[in-house]
């Protein structure tokens, strides 16, 4: 059985507090992207996973899908042995959530598979112990996110009648460097108002606080999102805490841009 995970943007994320537990609390809209990895399970008298496309560093044991695997494996013991492979297409550590999207999708590939009867209630309880961003891609729409993101309101929402263009830049930006940039604060104007707005004023109004310092420390992520906007998008910015920046453009109506050849272009 065959799972094509995706990735998905942040529209606005905005810093709210930080929490006794040391995180912190954010709000921010997930939207999924079609930009997607391959996962394939099939059952095998031993257990295997393999990797083939971005080489993803660490160990095989860090990666979501093995820990969703066992996981499962604890709560159905009769789970059988798997050979799994893993086909990497998102970049990793780009705010992208590729590797929350491969652990959730691993999850419901399982339940379909092997009949497990998991209630999406069930799917998410699972899901929020592999990390905060995966619960989303358990639902898989558009969300208003709250909590450490891992509290998810269903947001109506469509930009099908969009393109977008994803720029990896494949600079490494510290999640534990980027909140600490981070005083946080509550937006001036709530973000699901503005996110109901024309996307042309999003430009003014519709802030990653991740962005400012890292458009500070790199200055290749200010050539970025200039160039997009050059290129006639409507709307840019950074996703999750960096480092892929993404434009929003008319359909069919993205003008001429050009990048570093060291850097990943998706059009999507």
């Amino acid at each position: 059985m065959v799972s094509f995970p995706n990735c998905k943007i942040n529209l606005g994320l905005h810093i709210t507090q930080k929490r006794a537990d040391g995180y912190h609390d954010l709000e921010t809209i997930f939207y999924p992207i079609n930009l997607k990895d391959v996962i394939e399970i099939i059952p095998s008298e031993n257990f295997s996973f393999n990797i083939s496309g971005l080489t993803i560093e660490g160990t095989q044991n860090d990666n979501l899908c093995l820990k969703a695997y066992h996981l499962l494996k604890k709560f159905f013991p009769y789970l059988p042995p798997i050979n799994m492979w893993l086909h990497k297409s998102i970049p990793m550590g780009a705010g992208l959530g590729g590797g929350s999207a491969d652990g959730a999708f691993t999850l419901r590939l399982l339940n379909d598979k092997f009949h497990l009867n998991l209630s999406i209630t069930q799917l998410l309880g699972y899901a929020s112990q592999l990390g905060s961003d995966c619960p989303f891609f358990i639902i898989n729409k558009p969300c208003f996110a709250s909590g450490r993101g891992e509290i998810l309101e269903p947001f109506e929402l469509d930009l099908s009648d969009y393109s977008f263009v994803i720029v990896y830049p494949k600079i490494h930006i510290s999640t534990a460097w980027a909140f600490s940039q981070i005083i946080p604060k509550h937006p001036t104007k709530y973000l699901k108002e503005v996110i109901k707005q024309p996307i042309e004023t999003w430009q003014h109004e519709l802030k990653n606080d991740f962005e400012e310092a890292a458009l500070k420390k790199f200055p290749e992520l200010k050539e970025i999102k200039e160039n997009l906007y050059r290129a006639g998008a409507l709307y840019v910015s950074m996703s999750g805490s960096g480092s892929a920046f993404y434009g929003i453009f008319k359909k069919n109506n993205i003008g001429t841009f050009h990048f570093s050849d060291n850097f990943e272009t998706f059009m999507l």
